[in-house]
Order: C-alpha cells, then structure tokens, then sequence
C-alpha cells in the first residue's frame, strides 16, 4: 500500500507540470478527467449545460491554481472529484435558491434535501467509477444485468465465493456514499479536514 506521502509518479509529476505553466499537461489532465468530471457535475446538476459549464471551470481552476493540489493528500483523480463536487453543488444551490427568491415553487427545506440527494449521488458515481474494475464488474453486472452471485461469477469466470466477495466489498465501499464522514474522504466529500 502506498504511504500518504509518497504520492503516485504521475500526479506529482502533472502538478509540477502545472505549475510550470505547460499547456500540454492542461490538454492531458483534461483527456484523463474530463468524463469523470462532467459526468459528477451532469449527476449533481441534471443539467447538460451546467455541466459543460463546472467542466471548464474546475479545468480552469486546476489552471490557475495548480499549487491548490497538494500530491501527498491523496490523489489528483480524488482531487479533481472533490473539486468538481463542490462547484456543482454551490451552482446548484446557488441556481435553486435564485429560483426560490424568484418565488419559484418549494421550500428551503426541498432545496436543501435536493442537495443532499444530488451530492450523495455524486458521491456514489465517483465511487462506482473509481472502485477496482473487478468490484465494478461484478456490481455491473449484479445490478445492470439483474445476475446473482452464482450467475455473476459465471459471467466473470470466478468461484461463487468470489463473486459474492466481490460484490460485498463493491457494495460496502458504496455505502459510504451515504457517509456523510466516511473515513479517508477529502472534505468535500464529508470526510476530515
């Protein structure tokens, strides 16, 4: 397991790079992240637009502050996550709360449930994407394809135990989606500061 001060190669080495001011590094950053980050900004925003728009911002963000990223707090994919998240939920509560002053229909209460719901929904597509392929997989196809265990480890060309193991374990990391402090998570995410 890595230590929490030796960050992966490749992130230390992308910020350095950004810090430097390469334009290439933006233009790779932006090929690893950009599905990743729009897809948690459309989830939380439900918006395509809005999404496009937090896309160009956190890539914009990641830009002009590359110091903002510190490689031994975790990983720069992490980072990026976290950073998407909270620009898409503060547009949207800013965005729901304009509407509320507007007089548009619901309550303060709906709107902060609405947060919530959107966040941890969020939460949960990050840690679906970001999870080991092979937890993935058999979460995919458990849940996508309506297979039980015993079909899912056939599918995979696993045993039944570990199918069932993979899915325990694919399920428990997606529980803490709900976890408002879930060990191990940035800030933005609910975890300590």
């Amino acid at each position: 397991m890595a230590r929490k001060d030796a960050p992966p190669r490749w992130d230390r080495k992308m910020q350095q790079r950004l810090a430097r001011g390469e334009a290439a590094a933006l233009g790779e950053l932006y090929d690893r992240f950009a599905s990743l980050v729009h897809g948690l900004a459309h989830r939380v925003l439900g918006d395509e637009r809005a999404a496009d728009g937090i896309t160009r911002e956190v890539f914009a963000h990641v830009w002009e502050h590359p110091d903002a990223y510190d490689p031994t707090q975790g990983p720069l994919r992490t980072y990026v996550a976290a950073l998407t998240h909270r620009l898409a939920v503060q547009r949207l509560h800013a965005t729901e709360t304009a509407a509320l002053a507007r007089g548009g229909p619901g309550t303060t209460e709906e709107l902060e449930n609405k947060v919530r719901h959107a966040s941890v929904a969020a939460r949960a597509d990050y840690i679906v994407q970001s999870m080991p392929a092979p937890l993935r997989d058999a979460l995919e196809l458990a849940y996508f394809q309506r297979r039980d265990y015993r079909q899912t480890a056939a599918d995979l060309a696993i045993t039944e135990d570990e199918a069932r193991r993979r899915l325990r374990l694919g399920l428990q990391l997606l529980s803490t989606a709900h976890d408002t402090a879930a060990p191990g998570a940035p800030p933005e995410y609910g975890g300590a500061a």
